[in-house]
């Protein structure tokens, strides 16, 4: 698995600013397509945006179980200008790729619709375009995943900052995945705790109320527009800047990453996913 998220890494891990860097936005787009493709029909959801189009992409995967709602796993394909992203948001973009892989030669419980969105970095758009248009068709869902920065891992005492007030409350290493969800979600964050620690990865989880609306920090990914038209929502993450020094740099690039790290987490959401 390791060698097979290296190689999407390679593939995505440039600038890919879809108004600075066009060519390498496009590029992504194709390679999302062409992995999507493997593994069933993809599908396209379009949106506009100070006068152009942009694209989500979606790849729907069948579940053991016809009668359960699917589980929609997010994870955002376009960077900052200047920036390599490849923690932000590279790794998400190929666990999601790697998910896409296994479940489709073996299905969990539930469907999945796996989804590569645009434009998070201009104010969460496009998944804020495709959640008031799954609520416009009055469409459940069991869960909303959003995969955001996965790789960054530090062993350092104090590597890890926080808001204010949570630093009582959690480890000072910067040495395991976070999940963040509304409070109603406690029993799904187990079940992926659970996951991540057959995998052999930490995990912490806050429970919020109130849309994330105390702690700001808590929403800055594609799963708060959900959360705000009231689906059920967690976030995945390394706790972006909060850990990663290269948060939004240049320097986020493949050099820094933790690579065993990022596989682990891959194979917990796999086990975890498989769970619900």
């Amino acid at each position: 698995m390791q060698q097979r998220l290296l190689g999407h890494l390679e593939q995505v891990a440039r600038d890919r600013n879809p108004f600075f860097a066009s060519a390498h936005h496009f590029f992504v787009q194709q390679y999302i397509q062409q992995e999507f493709s493997r593994w069933g029909d993809v599908e396209s959801h379009t949106f506009d945006f100070q006068g152009q189009k942009h694209t989500n992409w979606i790849l729907n995967l069948p579940g053991q179980d016809l009668n359960r709602l699917p589980i929609l796993v997010g994870a955002h394909y376009d960077s900052v200008p200047g920036s390599p992203g490849a923690d932000d948001n590279a790794t998400g973009l190929a666990a999601l790729l790697e998910l896409a892989r296994a479940f489709s030669t073996q299905p969990g419980k539930s469907p999945l619709r796996l989804i590569a969105f645009d434009l998070e970095e201009f104010g969460l758009v496009g998944s804020r375009c495709y959640a008031a248009d799954l609520h416009q068709r009055g469409e459940s869902i069991q869960l909303m995943l959003s995969l955001e920065m996965l790789g960054y891992c530090c062993h350092q005492p104090h590597s890890q900052t926080y808001p204010a007030g949570l630093e009582r409350l959690y480890p000072n290493r910067g040495n395991y995945i976070a999940q963040i969800g509304q409070w109603q979600s406690l029993p799904t964050m187990v079940q992926l705790w659970w996951g991540f620690r057959a995998a052999g990865v930490r995990s912490q989880w806050l429970p919020v109320i109130q849309q994330g609306r105390a702690v700001p920090d808590t929403r800055r990914s594609d799963h708060a527009p959900f959360w705000d038209l009231g689906y059920p929502a967690i976030l995945i993450t390394d706790t972006a800047n909060l850990r990663n020094r290269h948060y939004h740099q240049p320097t986020d690039t493949l050099e820094t990453l933790d690579l065993a790290f990022l596989t682990q987490v891959c194979q917990g959401l796999l086990h975890g996913l498989r769970r619900l």
